[in-house]
């Protein structure tokens, strides 16, 4: 198919003045512009990827490439045995509903900060620096839709508290605040 601008040079273009024309060309120009950025905001770093949470809050914003684990078994596995974990990542739990969560680092091998998540995105509680192979539970709370573990330290380290929102797609169906 050929582009609008094209298309338009023939009979109609032909009848307008040379201002009226020069005016018809901008605004067609105008219109594949705002397609365009309409289009990449869509599919751009703004939207929504399946393996990145992006969180904001006063303190700006930041975003983890993430590990989903929406199962049972990957729930129960978490991040235990692993030796390291690269600074901007993380591992996102997922319940099929919101309840009563709690974890332990049994078989973790490095320090996280765990961030319980509300159905809406909404960090309602932060646990700094869970020790490596304390089998002590680590209670969030009520209503934990999701649990967010990112290297021990980070939270404290870039501001991220309680009422900080998350942008994920799992939020999407249950009344995100940050909707994708």
């Amino acid at each position: 198919m050929q582009p609008l601008w094209i298309r338009m040079s023939g009979p109609i273009m032909r009848r307008l003045t040379a201002g009226a024309r020069a005016t018809a060309v901008c605004m067609m120009f105008v219109a594949a512009v705002v397609a365009a950025e309409s289009a990449s905001a869509q599919s751009g770093p703004d939207a929504c990827q399946p393996d990145q949470v992006t969180l904001r809050g006063p303190w700006g914003q930041t975003q983890f490439t993430v590990e989903i684990a929406d199962t049972v078994e990957e729930r129960a596995a978490g991040l235990m045995h692993r030796p390291h974990m690269a600074r901007g990542a993380g591992m996102l739990f997922v319940y099929e509903m919101p309840q009563r969560a709690s974890f332990w680092m049994k078989n973790t091998l490095i320090p996280l900060d765990m961030l319980f998540v509300d159905a809406t995105g909404t960090v309602r509680h932060i646990h700094h620096r869970a020790i490596p192979g304390d089998l002590t539970p680590i209670p969030g709370g009520d209503n934990v839709f999701a649990v967010l573990e990112i290297n021990g330290g980070l939270a404290a380290r870039y501001g991220i508290s309680v009422g900080t929102e998350l942008r994920h797609k799992v939020f999407s169906k249950t009344g995100a605040i940050w909707p994708c």
